[in-house]
């Protein structure tokens, strides 16, 4: 087990002020919010049979992102994002605001492109008959992928993509790594800010949930919910993810700049703390759970905890173990409403957190187990946790600004 990673915060308190979400629920806060307490679900069992899949709701586009040129050259894993972060730029209320976007800083979480279908299509068809001589697989990448696909196939190229469309141009980090890349990207920024080092920064990722390829790598590994759906508590006996098409950004700033800014706070971003661990026996999740718990802060008796829980077995379980141990804190599972999102779900579950601090509500369970209960008060303070569907554990604290 490696040694857990905090954000350290320093004395800069950080607020969370904008926030976009453009999901497989709808567009924007409020159309999210109404779906989620409605416990509507939006899922496709037939379009990639059997795999399921949380489709992306219809948006328009030219709504941010004006240019039907850039629309056109984003795949549409890009295009999420670069709408999501729009919607957070909006949301804080510095859409438009060169001087303060010409110095806000981006750290993004992002995997990589679409590939060619086609061409791989043909190569494992071939495969498969038989016809493929020594040197077969070279000679068809070479000659068939086009070169332009490795292009867009650059992670780097959301983060390009908004600082282009929405003059996001201070300096800019992506990170790799699946649901750990979110993490990450959450807890580098906000030690920034912390310090002193940063004042304001957008955060978060994007994923096209609804890729042929990305099913069939996953496939691999075992990984994909079959058949028929059900919430994530309920997957025991057909353990797996539906893939998700979200975009879920957050604008972070220290308190100072949102103050001199006259800005309104959703809720205030404590800590970020993070680990990996080997993952080599059981039990492994829930005691890197248990220690990152402890160093989060102090937490009172009026908590709840968003999950970005997978389904994916055997992380799951032993989150639900580790679940079990602190039964005061009524349980969410964005999985199931939004699909797993990969590097987008921890992003999302800060965005869900901050939002539901502000109204002054959790939203509603959506869980026939009876693991998630309904929640009379007001949480003050909401548990993200980030556990990978393979490795990488995470957690942050968000707190309602008293």
């Amino acid at each position: 087990m490696t040694e857990t990673k905090s954000s350290s915060p320093g004395s800069a308190e950080v607020w969370i002020t904008g926030i976009g979400l453009a999901t497989s629920l709808g567009e924007g806060l409020d159309a999210n919010w109404e779906a989620l307490n409605a416990r509507r679900i939006n899922v496709d069992e037939k379009g990639f049979a059997p795999y399921i899949v949380h489709p992306f709701a219809p948006v328009n586009l030219d709504a941010q992102i004006p240019k039907k040129g850039d629309q056109r050259q984003m795949e549409a894993w890009q295009r999420i994002g670069t709408y999501a972060a729009g919607l957070a730029l909006d949301s804080a209320g510095v859409k438009g605001n060169k001087e303060i976007l010409g110095r806000m800083d981006m750290i993004v979480a992002a995997g990589g492109g679409e590939r060619d279908l086609a061409v791989d299509c043909n190569i494992l068809n071939l495969e498969a008959e038989g016809n493929s001589a020594p040197g077969f697989l070279n000679e068809r990448l070479m000659n068939d992928l086009r070169p332009t696909l490795f292009l867009a196939q650059l992670s780097n190229l959301l983060a390009g993509n908004i600082a282009i469309v929405h003059g996001v141009t201070g300096s800019s980090r992506t990170f790799m790594g699946e649901e750990a890349a979110g993490v990450d990207a959450t807890r580098i920024a906000l030690a920034r800010i912390a310090a002193g080092q940063s004042h304001i920064a957008l955060i978060g990722g994007s994923q096209n949930g609804e890729r042929k390829d990305l099913l069939v790598l996953y496939e691999f590994g075992g990984f994909n919910l079959k058949d028929k759906f059900v919430p994530v508590w309920a997957r025991q006996q057909n353990a797996g993810f539906a893939l998700g098409s979200a975009g879920a950004f957050l604008v972070i700033e220290s308190k100072a700049h949102a103050l001199a800014r006259g800005a309104k706070p959703y809720a205030r971003l404590t800590n970020v703390v993070a680990d990996l661990a080997h993952r080599r026996h059981p039990g492994e999740v829930t005691a890197t759970l248990e220690k990152l718990w402890s160093k989060l802060g102090r937490l009172g008796d009026k908590g709840a905890i968003i999950t970005g829980a997978t389904g994916a077995e055997p992380a799951t379980s032993e989150e639900r173990a580790f679940l079990g141990e602190h039964p005061d804190f009524a349980v969410r599972a964005t999985g199931t409403m939004f699909g797993h999102t990969m590097e987008t779900q921890f992003p999302l579950g800060l965005g869900l957190a901050a939002l539901s601090i502000s109204r002054g509500a959790l939203f509603s369970p959506n869980d026939p187990t009876g693991l998630e209960v309904e929640m009379s008060k007001p949480p003050t303070q909401i548990v993200v946790i980030g556990a990978g569907h393979w490795r990488g554990e995470g957690m942050a604290l968000v707190e309602a600004i008293s």
